[in-house]
């Protein structure tokens, strides 16, 4: 069931955006773990997709957990994107990475008035470089407490 709501979520589209540009998964060409979350607060997304990842269902089920645990949580998830685009495509995308999080919460018990999602495009990196271990890296939502 979660993974069919995972795939829900990027399905319905306010904003046109193109399809992926890469024939080759970008986690098989990551040098390290650059996927891995330490906090358990990040997912983490491919090259111009706003598709929940496999990677990031432990994260999306451990913070909907806290979300119907106690109905006082309130978050906000920021959507982020690489260097890669202009910056309206990128505040797009990163709008769109937050509501796919954002919907996978609420389809996991979350309710909707305990979340916000905005977008900061590539305006927050979390990781400086131009290379794809950085890019990947800031290609996130992260999910945070308000």
């Amino acid at each position: 069931m979660l993974a069919a709501a995972l795939v829900m979520t990027g399905c319905a589209s306010k904003v046109k955006l193109e399809e992926p540009k890469l024939a080759v998964p970008v986690e098989n060409r990551l040098s390290g773990n650059a996927n891995q979350d330490t906090a358990g607060r990040v997912v983490y997304f491919d090259f111009d997709s706003y598709v929940v990842k496999e990677e990031g269902r432990a994260v999306i089920d451990k913070q909907a957990r806290r979300l119907v645990a106690d109905p006082k949580v309130r978050m906000v998830v920021e959507g982020h994107t690489d260097e890669r685009g202009g910056r309206e495509y990128n505040l797009a995308l990163g709008q769109r990475r937050a509501e796919a999080v954002v919907k996978a919460l609420t389809l996991l018990g979350g309710k909707e008035s305990q979340l916000e999602a905005v977008s900061f495009g590539m305006e927050r990196p979390a990781a400086d470089g131009g290379n794809e271990e950085a890019w990947a890296k800031n290609r996130r939502a992260e999910l945070k407490d308000r």
